[in-house]
């Protein structure tokens, strides 16, 4: 049955609590792709053109992307005719099997932040607004403060208004400090009275905010470009990570905002977040086909804890759950 027995193997030998987590994150993802899938393979009574039509559209409305449905599913038809399957109740498995492989196979991605040698940590979090990067800033800081790590943030969206008031409010919440500026000012001086402050009272990790928009494309990237050369500037091989906020929800849209950033800094990882306000969870494989970045994190709720360490297993276990308990 391939190599997903062996994933639902490894996902119940895994902590419990993230496995709730993943599956009840994921619950509205697995609904509708589970169910649908089972209903293809309920409908036909073998496996012909039209069905592998069907499962395409499937997978592009799960936002799985054009791309990579056509290889999962080219390599699902030769896998059909190695085995000469012809009942489509019997090939469930080999779709699972074909979308984790692909993600795995194509390049290895490191999903865990990459910390500095020694000293400081800096990680910059760039997203447009409304992608829930305020949010997403506290409880990453929650969760590296829960593993031990001693975290500063940096307030360095000065454009948005009440920006740097919500992420005080995250800042409070979770118990770190925060380095804040003048509405309007310069983020590249927040940031380097952040780093300043970062290294001489010796912090782990500084987490930067900073703008989702300002007036055109061109202004923002110059702006990432002026905080890139401070950082280089004040900590060796900083930024240590750069790491873009797409809101799950919104789909392809959230694929093309990953490319455009892409153009305009070096993106080191990917979180997405509201992975548990959308039923089209296939987003993570559209983002790796597209771009080739691994997703670090997956935000599946509203609490400080929510926020997950990418996991495939887990992840595609919580995406395909349904398929497998009908098996």
């Amino acid at each position: 049955m391939g190599i997903f027995k062996n994933i639902k193997e490894m996902f119940v030998g895994t902590s419990t609590r993230q496995n709730e987590k993943y599956i009840a994150g994921l619950d509205k993802s697995n609904a509708s792709f589970s169910t649908k899938i089972n209903e293809l393979a309920a409908r036909f009574r073998e496996l012909n053109d039209d069905y592998f039509e069907e499962l395409e559209n499937i997978l592009i409305m799960a936002d799985v992307g054009v791309a990579m449905v056509m290889k999962i599913v080219g390599e699902i038809k030769n896998e059909v005719r190695i085995q000469n399957i012809k009942d489509p109740r019997q090939i469930n498995d080999i779709i699972i099997d074909k979308m984790f492989l692909i993600y795995a196979n194509e390049s290895v991605m490191s999903t865990k932040i990459n910390y500095a040698a020694q000293g400081l940590t800096v990680i910059l979090m760039v997203g447009v607004n409304g992608a829930g990067k305020t949010t997403t800033i506290g409880k990453l800081a929650n969760k590296l403060k829960t593993q031990g790590k001693k975290v500063i943030v940096a307030a360095g969206d000065t454009f948005r208004a009440g920006a740097t008031d919500q992420l005080a409010v995250w800042a409070d919440r979770v118990g770190v400090p925060i380095v804040i500026g003048p509405e309007n000012g310069d983020p590249a001086s927040v940031v380097f009275d952040a780093l300043k402050q970062a290294k001489d009272q010796n912090f782990d990790v500084l987490i930067i905010d900073t703008a989702g928009r300002l007036q055109n494309k061109v202004n923002l990237m110059k702006e990432l470009e002026k905080i890139n050369r401070i950082i280089a500037r004040e900590v060796e091989d900083g930024p240590h990570e750069t790491l873009l906020v797409i809101d799950a929800t919104t789909g392809q849209n959230g694929v093309m905002q990953a490319t455009e950033f892409a153009k305009i800094t070096n993106i080191s990882g990917i979180v997405l977040s509201k992975m548990d306000g959308t039923a089209k969870g296939g987003i993570v494989l559209s983002i790796k086909d597209s771009l080739n970045i691994p997703v670090k994190f997956i935000g599946l709720g509203e609490g400080l804890d929510d926020l997950q360490e990418f996991d495939l297993e887990q992840y595609i276990y919580g995406l395909c759950k349904g398929i497998v308990d009908n098996d």
